[in-house]
């Protein structure tokens, strides 16, 4: 048996096997996990895999050991371990880091306070009406700090409020009174927390790139240099067949005003006498 202070050999066997999954892979993150519950973060798990990022959830110890086994190697994935608390699980793929960090971020979606958690950012409520009858209720919410009154016959908030402080904890009162507003200031899913790519690190807020709209605004800026380019007549793959087909609107236009006949042009020159011919008749009959 192994004496005491030893550690056991299927734990050394676990972080030697972190480690080489680590060192696998070309991308390598730290994903929180903290507040998803049990059967929700199963079928996470389970869809990633599928996809192909499959998460391990171990303890902490033994993922900084394997980071910092891994890190001898790589030394980019040190960073990883300042960021290395509360309930994680790791990350060993492949692809685009900002892909995955996108595919990660639609696990997230909005949930109630409870009391006691550490708003993440501003809590701010609209003004406006709310769904709330008059009574002990107005004295409820203007006690925790919202501007409530009634009018109409309506309880109401009178102005837009930031009732939490980003970094500022969430009372049991202020959570009670916002999930009955339905004010959702939470998130529960996967937040990755730091990420690696070869020998790069990305922190979060680096990766938090509106994909979507990045691609919408790279296809704008395409379409307007290719109308640019078009204009100044300069030749490129992409433009040549734009400025081919204006040439020939253009000439073929030019042969009609001309009255030049061509395969092309006989059509439209007969449509233009046809109409010419109509309208000397309805000058001759007038």
């Amino acid at each position: 048996m192994p004496g005491r202070g030893s550690v056991r050999p299927e734990k050394v066997a676990r972080v030697g096997a972190l480690a080489e999954t680590v060192l696998s892979r070309p991308v390598t993150a730290l994903v929180g996990v903290r507040g998803v519950p049990a059967s929700a973060l199963q079928s996470m798990r389970r869809e990633l895999r599928n996809r192909g990022h499959p998460i391990v959830v171990a303890p902490n110890s033994a993922i900084r050991h394997a980071l910092s086994t891994a890190a001898k190697q790589r030394p980019a994935l040190a960073p990883l371990l300042e960021r290395l608390d509360d309930q994680t699980a790791l990350l060993a793929a492949e692809g685009n880091p900002f892909a995955i960090f996108d595919e990660f971020s639609r696990t997230r979606s909005p949930t109630p306070a409870r009391g006691g958690e550490v708003a993440p950012h501003d809590i701010v409520v609209p003004a406006g009406a709310t769904s709330f009858k008059p009574g002990p209720i107005v004295g409820e919410l203007q006690h925790a700090g919202f501007p409530a009154a009634i009018e109409k016959g309506k309880v109401v908030l009178k102005k837009e409020t930031t009732i939490v402080k980003a970094g500022a904890t969430i009372s049991r009162e202020v959570a009670g009174l916002l999930t009955r507003l339905d004010v959702r200031p939470l998130e529960v899913g996967l937040a990755v927390r730091g990420l690696v790519d070869g020998g790069t690190f990305y922190p979060p807020e680096v990766l938090a790139v509106d994909l979507a709209g990045q691609r919408e605004e790279l296809g704008r800026a395409a379409r307007r240099a290719l109308a640019v380019a078009v204009e100044l007549a300069f030749l490129t793959r992409a433009t040549l067949p734009l400025l081919v087909q204006r040439a020939h609107r253009r000439a073929l236009g030019l042969a009609v005003a001309a009255g030049y006949p061509t395969p092309e042009t006989v059509e439209p020159l007969f449509v233009q006498a046809m109409k010419e011919a109509a309208a000397v008749r309805r000058a001759v009959s007038g």
